[in-house]
């Protein structure tokens, strides 16, 4: 990609003018974000493939059909009115990772679960921002006024992303 008129992404390095003290200067939280990047990067992504190839050789996919039955039989369009679904149809779902198909169930969603929420857009694309590439995607939803907060190891963020919402996670609601 060599034209970014219009883009942002371009300067999101030089945004800042200096380094952003964390909320709360505790040693835990030190190491936590000391550790954040060589985690994420090499050690959970080692496990990751340890657990999936162990679950292949053992034959193993109870997550995975648990995650089939709960798939939509109609697509999500802008607009459906759905029901997040409860902590425990969503949680047979997730692997140990506490992912689905790559897409994480964060702590700020659990307060959604069994709630009626307004579909913004299903998802194709995003622009991820560790790699600065545009990923591709299925499955995806975006919800109206459901924003991230920031995380426990980072505090508190002003950005206001969307957060990721698995289709298999939503109920469409048909009045």
């Amino acid at each position: 990609m060599k034209n970014f008129d219009g883009c942002q992404l371009p300067c999101v390095p030089k945004f800042s003018t200096g380094a952003v003290s964390p909320v709360r200067k505790t040693l835990m939280g030190s190491v936590k974000r000391l550790l954040a990047v060589p985690w994420n990067r090499h050690v959970k992504k080692g496990l990751k493939q340890a657990y999936y190839i162990s679950n292949r050789l053992r034959g193993d996919s109870t997550q995975l059909t648990a995650a089939k039955d709960l798939a939509p039989a109609i697509p999500f369009v802008q607009g459906d009115l759905v029901r997040v679904r409860s902590r425990e149809e969503i949680f047979s779902t997730l692997d140990p990772f506490k992912e689905l198909k790559g897409c994480a169930f964060l702590p700020d969603m659990y307060q959604y679960c069994g709630t009626e929420q307004r579909v913004l857009r299903s998802m194709r694309h995003f622009m991820d921002e560790r790699d600065y590439k545009l990923k591709k995607v299925r499955g995806v939803i975006l919800l109206e006024n459901i924003i991230c907060n920031g995380t426990p190891a980072f505090g508190e963020c002003d950005r206001c992303c969307f957060l990721f919402w698995r289709e298999e996670w939503l109920e469409k609601i048909t009045k």
